[in-house]
């Protein structure tokens, strides 16, 4: 199961009450107070792991509380502190407040954290009140009340490459052939229903992320079908790979269905367009494949590869190209 969003509120745990107590021993007169503090409260903390790659272990969990901290004990024994509440997420997971709609932190590296709500501290025992004026204080603080807040958790894939289209252009095929990822594969639209992640190696020193984006359809910067949803995973992808079917199953145009694409794209985010983009023709064992590469080439101005993932020819070359795109300065670091 594969989600990329989900809403959560997150609690830090209370910290601990302050002890009223004093010193009672039989033959110890005037012991004084020894009211222990209270303990810290728990903070909730976000925490980016490698190789968790969904927010699916938060889905079906709406409300993260942290522990309290304890009470404050006589003897002058503080209350222990809670553990903090560590929840892992994927790298680019997007921390949203949802009360006021502002973006909290991008989280895009393992290892980095995010204090997302604050445990609450322990309250002061009477012993702290103790002065050469007060002797016998009865005062003691309760634990502050830990944070709370609503909070969106949106994951944006990160890859270096991108491998966009539209349905059954064969991206799942092409993704699976350069990795050892294997994802759904049909011959009917929408086979993939979210993006998925492979590695694919270009030499011995050398491997890159490869994310199959699910195929797009005009109208998909207004949302229409799952626009969005897809959409927002091209962002983080340094490099763009275009498939067009030489042949598609709709009866449809190729040279027509490549800028249809873009132009979602562009709609979308007009950073997009300024990304570097493969543009390929795919199942070049199909007749007429490259008549319609030199057709897309005169209307771009520019080279168009011939791959196909059936016979593996132009796989290599394509993997070459990949590497030497992200090597570019247009390519965004991701």
């Amino acid at each position: 199961m594969f989600v990329d969003r989900v809403v959560i509120e997150v609690t830090g745990g209370d910290g601990g009450q302050g002890c009223l107590s004093f010193r009672r021993e039989k033959y110890v007169p005037l012991g004084g107070p020894d009211g222990g503090d209270g303990g810290d409260g728990g903070s909730v903390v976000l925490v980016v792991e490698h190789g968790v790659n969904s927010l699916v272990a938060l889905a079906h969990r709406k409300h993260w509380r942290a522990d309290s901290g304890l009470a404050g004990k006589g003897a002058n024994r503080h209350g222990r502190s809670a553990s903090d509440l560590r929840i892992p997420v994927p790298p680019g997971t997007l921390v949203i407040d949802a009360a006021n709609d502002f973006i909290i932190k991008d989280l895009t590296h393992p290892g980095e954290e995010l204090v997302i709500a604050r445990g609450g501290k322990g309250g002061f025992g009477n012993a702290r009140f103790k002065s050469s004026t007060n002797q016998a204080p009865r005062q003691t603080t309760p634990g502050e009340v830990g944070e709370s807040r609503r909070i969106i958790l949106e994951l944006k894939v990160i890859a270096d490459v991108g491998l966009i289209g539209k349905p059954n252009a064969g991206k799942s095929t092409l993704l699976s052939r350069l990795s050892k990822a294997r994802p759904e594969i049909a011959d009917y639209p929408f086979t993939t229903k979210y993006p998925n992640l492979g590695m694919a190696q270009v030499h011995r020193d050398r491997a890159i992320v490869l994310a199959d984006i699910p195929g797009l359809i005009e109208g998909a910067h207004r949302g229409v079908g799952l626009g969005h949803d897809f959409l927002k995973h091209i962002e983080r992808c340094g490099v763009l790979v275009h498939l067009v079917e030489p042949l598609p199953q709709d009866g449809s145009d190729p040279i027509a269905n490549y800028h249809a694409i873009r132009h979602e794209l562009v709609e979308y985010n007009t950073n997009l367009a300024q990304r570097p983009e493969i543009v390929v023709i795919s199942k070049c064992e199909l007749p007429g494949a490259d008549v319609v590469r030199q057709t897309l080439s005169m209307a771009i101005g520019r080279e168009v590869m011939l791959i196909s993932s059936a016979t593996g020819e132009g796989l290599a070359d394509l993997l070459r190209a990949m590497a030497t795109a992200l090597d570019s300065p247009a390519a965004i670091n991701v």
